[in-house]
């Protein structure tokens, strides 16, 4: 059978300009491939739309994006709080902590995350849903309330216009706002961000995010920490996006550095922050955020250093 979806979604957008379509295939968001809220550990907001259609795409492609996409469709990840999506009372919801952890591999992946909560059958949201949503608020709040880099000194390898430009200073990043950011001066191929906290302090989670109002353009990084006078790397990773949540063992450090190995035109960062989160089940290298595909990078930089694909910035 046959769907009229062009005529659709012109209709639907001619009557409601800021609505937001959905599908497997855009037009607006796309969908990320699974129904668990799991998003690729790289994933990128751009996508050709051209290479799509609804109910015909390519699983990785969806979930991972393309650096190289000349249309802005962001992932959205879907899961529900109880199995399935409809309510039975025999079955339990997930618990908070099954929840943060759901949410680091969705919106900390730079996706949008639709959490399914449904009604019971009086019509109503149980009270043990109720119960998980009020603890899962809290463990975010507890986490994301106190940010050891909020008044770190930041500086980094160069500043657009000069050191003294206060437009894009480095300290621009502790700052949470995507239209604050720190720009390094054009043309660059490596790029450098030093944050010291003040003083040793125990940590285990980092929130970045880039200004994507400007696109997105990080492709590869990692960030390490100062020991005994020597860099020791302590997580790497690819894309950021609007926001990227990267978990590793309990480490403890006065002072970090990003370095961004690989952009897709000069980078630019609007947030840095440094976390502690003490309620996920454990921290042992299984359940740490890795890249789990190094064909994904290599696949990344075989296709930029080609330079003949055009990109979009937005």
């Amino acid at each position: 059978m046959d769907y009229m979806f062009d005529a659709w979604f012109a209709l639907i957008h001619q009557l409601q300009q800021r609505v937001v379509i959905f599908s497997d295939a855009g037009p607006d968001t796309r969908w990320v491939g699974d129904e668990a809220g799991v998003a690729g550990y790289t994933c990128w907001s751009p996508l050709n739309k051209s290479y799509v259609t609804i109910g015909h795409t390519i699983d990785e492609y969806q979930r991972c994006g393309d650096p190289f996409g000349q249309d802005w469709v962001p992932a959205q990840c879907d899961v529900s709080i109880r199995p399935g999506w409809f309510w039975h009372a025999s079955e339990k919801p997930k618990n908070a902590t099954t929840l943060l952890d759901i949410y680091y591999k969705s919106v900390g992946r730079n996706c949008l995350l639709i959490l399914n909560v449904r009604p019971n059958s009086y019509g109503l949201i149980s009270d043990e849903d109720m119960k998980v949503l009020q603890e899962f608020t809290e463990i975010q709040h507890t986490i994301f309330s106190q940010n050891f880099a909020a008044n770190a000194t930041v500086t980094a390898n160069s500043v657009r216009g000069g050191q003294d430009n206060l437009q894009f200073a480095p300290s621009n990043v502790l700052e949470d706002s995507i239209y604050s950011y720190w720009a390094p001066q054009e043309g660059q191929s490596s790029w450098e961000m030093l944050f010291d906290l003040g003083k040793s302090t125990s940590f285990n989670m980092l929130q970045l995010q880039e200004p994507i109002q400007l696109g997105q353009r990080v492709i590869e990084f990692h960030v390490d920490i100062l020991i005994d006078e020597l860099w020791q790397t302590i997580v790497e990773a690819t894309t950021i996006g609007y926001k990227r949540l990267l978990k590793f063992p309990i480490t403890e450090s006065q002072c970090l550095k990003l370095s961004i190995i690989s952009a897709r035109a000069d980078p630019l960062i609007s947030f840095f922050g440094v976390f502690m989160d003490s309620f996920s089940d454990s921290y042992n290298l299984e359940n740490c955020d890795k890249r789990t595909n190094n064909n994904e990078i290599i696949m990344l930089r075989t296709g930029y250093a080609a330079g003949n694909r055009s990109t979009a910035t937005m």
